[in-house]
């Protein structure tokens, strides 16, 4: 029983190898000799398939570096006694995006304690000399820009990832429709409907569908992991915001 199994499945892959070959070959020999218009599809597919992917190592990147810094940033803020400490070790954490919201709220600070001579400081100031804000609405909305400005940064080029993950399978698509339209054409012309006729036209033409399936799924994967990334770094930036808000309520005014 075993013997009769093995020789059915030695069968079986003979017939295979026997329609492989009968079909034309493999998959690059079938895109070797595919139409220009199947060639021109594929070659869009994949440019678009390896910008996606430069796309998802920079931002991946990128947002290691980012977090790296912003963790040594947190550090330095809720560690430090005055905001002018901060601002000192700013220049080298220029990637996280809290400090360019801290700047912000730094900047508009100082723009309004600088009249009074006040210094923009974590420690609270003695109350014969209290600085006080002469809006605590301008520090808010300075720091909801900054957070507006940091946003656009996070989410820079993410947009393509989505454009490929939307429009990739279209431009398959597209190739496989002209493809089997071909194929059509062929067994016209030839007038047979003979397997080893139609498989070599159909596969090119499926070639085009499943290249394009291989650029929108890693380029959806990515696009949500990326994008949940930001939705994070958003969060924190809200976060940092209400901490530096209440630093400046408790310290800068009456």
């Amino acid at each position: 029983m075993r013997t009769l199994g093995y020789y059915a499945i030695a069968l079986q892959l003979q017939a295979v190898g026997a329609s492989e070959a009968a079909a034309g070959g493999g998959i690059l020999e079938w895109v070797a000799r595919s139409s220009p218009l199947n060639k021109i599809v594929l070659l869009i597919l994949v440019l678009f398939s390896v910008a996606s992917w430069g796309i998802v190592l920079h931002k991946s990147w990128e947002f290691r570096r980012l977090e790296r810094q912003t963790f040594s940033f947190l550090d330095v803020f809720r560690r430090s006694k005055k905001f002018s400490e901060v601002q000192a070790v700013c220049r080298s954490l220029t990637h996280s995006p809290l400090v360019g919201v801290f700047q912000a709220g730094y900047a508009e600070l100082n723009s309004q304690l600088r009249p009074v001579g006040g210094e923009a400081t974590v420690a609270l100031p003695s109350s014969s000399a209290q600085p006080n804000l002469r809006s605590f609405d301008a520090l808010d909305r300075a720091l909801l820009r900054a957070s507006s400005v940091e946003q656009n940064k996070l989410e820079h080029r993410l947009h393509l990832l989505a454009t490929t993950a939307s429009i990739t399978p279209f431009i398959g698509l597209f190739g496989t429709v002209m493809g089997i339209v071909t194929s059509f054409q062929e067994i016209s012309a030839t007038g047979s409907t003979n397997l080893a006729v139609v498989a070599p036209g159909i596969g090119e033409a499926l070639i085009a569908t499943a290249a394009g399936l291989g650029a929108a799924i890693p380029a959806v994967y990515f696009y949500n992991h990326l994008t949940n990334k930001v939705k994070l770094y958003l969060s924190a930036m809200d976060d940092f915001s209400l901490e530096f808000l209440n630093i400046a309520d408790r310290n800068f005014t009456s």
